[in-house]
């Protein structure tokens, strides 16, 4: 008996099928798809007809975050982008919900609604990977890639060329800083860049140098940042010794100064700015680097490590969306750490104290 071999397009049959559970969802939600995407023949058009005859006037009151949700999911479809549905869902759009662009740092609404952006270099929408940014920055990528962006940044910054899309060099580092959160660097490379901004809600850093970066710098999110510090500082591997100890103890020092001199006060958005604002100071980054480096990628990983099983053996505490947030490590016997901060101005009332 002959048999027939038949030539499927995986990827084209993935597309159906993501077409055809787009055109359902719509209709369980009581929502019509474009006009164009609703034509005979097309997947959403089948899939929305389906869902129609299932579940007829039985619908689902579609939420601001679903609606959202839906429009991501056509976007993807007609840009021929991946994006499992099961994984990406109206739940995790609400975990990445902000209300402020982390590039720009304006508030979103009219000309500024928020964007959902891939920032990795996958082509695809993934967990972990993105983050809603305004208009302005989500269009100012360009498509260009973390180290395209990172360089950009620094010319505009040295006053060498413009900063892309029409941002301030400030905003263009933060747009960079980003996208390199989710794109994998050597460890030297992703040591020298600097935290200009903090990973958003839902957004996974996949360099442990910058893991290890948002630690420490969440740790002065609030009062009481010198206990937290010589916690973490009883983490650190003993063969560093006490020139590592000491290194910590530096950059500690000189990020204490900055969130000081900042006089940020209690407000979470305020003391987030001058978190990320922190590391436009030289001598932030110099300390970081000597740490870092004296500490080595597996050091760093080891620390990682033991931060995040201490924190995971403490009380869980509930954390606000969109807030910064110290993150826990454990009460540990340790020597004390004393952390040098340079003479400031005396900080205003008001102002988070050690």
């Amino acid at each position: 008996m002959n048999q027939a071999i038949l030539d499927f397009d995986p990827q084209a049959e993935a597309c159906d099928r993501s077409g055809f559970e787009l055109g359902w969802d719509h209709a369980r939600h009581g929502l019509v798809p474009a006009p164009g995407l609703l034509l005979d023949g097309t997947p959403v058009g089948q899939g929305w007809r389906a869902a129609k005859a299932v579940f007829g006037r039985r619908t689902l009151t579609p939420t601001r975050l679903v609606r959202r949700w839906l429009a991501l999911r056509t976007d993807a479809w007609r840009r021929g982008l991946a994006l499992d549905p099961t994984r990406v869902t109206w739940r995790h759009l609400c975990e990445i919900e902000i209300s402020h662009c982390p590039v720009t740092r304006r508030a979103f609404g009219g000309a500024d609604a928020p964007v959902v952006t891939r920032l990795g270099p996958d082509e695809g929408y993934a967990p972990g990977a993105l983050a809603m940014l305004c208009p302005q920055a989500e269009a100012a990528r360009e498509g260009l890639d973390a180290a395209a962006l990172l360089r950009r940044a620094a010319q505009a910054q040295a006053g060498l060329a413009d900063a892309p899309g029409g941002l301030a060099p400030a905003e263009a580092w933060r747009l960079a800083v980003l996208a390199s959160l989710a794109t994998p660097l050597p460890f030297v490379e992703s040591v020298r860049v600097p935290l200009r901004v903090l990973p958003p809600p839902g957004l996974r850093p996949v360099n442990a140098a910058q893991r290890l970066q948002a630690l420490v710098t969440l740790q002065f999110a609030s009062g009481g940042w010198s206990e937290r510090i010589r916690r973490l500082a009883a983490l650190l591997p003993p063969e560093g010794g006490d020139a590592l100890r000491h290194d910590f103890q530096l950059l500690a020092g000189a990020l204490a100064a900055r969130i000081i001199e900042a006089r940020a006060g209690e407000d979470p958005r305020a003391v987030r700015q001058a978190l990320e604002d922190a590391w436009a100071d030289r001598r932030v980054n110099q300390r970081w680097q000597a740490f870092a480096f004296g500490l080595g990628e597996t050091g760093v990983l080891r620390l990682l490590e033991r931060a995040v099983d201490a924190a995971t053996a403490r009380q869980p505490r509930r954390v606000t969306p969109g807030t910064a947030q110290p993150v826990g490590t454990p009460v540990a016997p340790a020597r004390a750490l004393r952390v040098v901060v340079p003479p400031r101005r005396p900080a205003a009332p008001g102002a988070a104290r050690a």
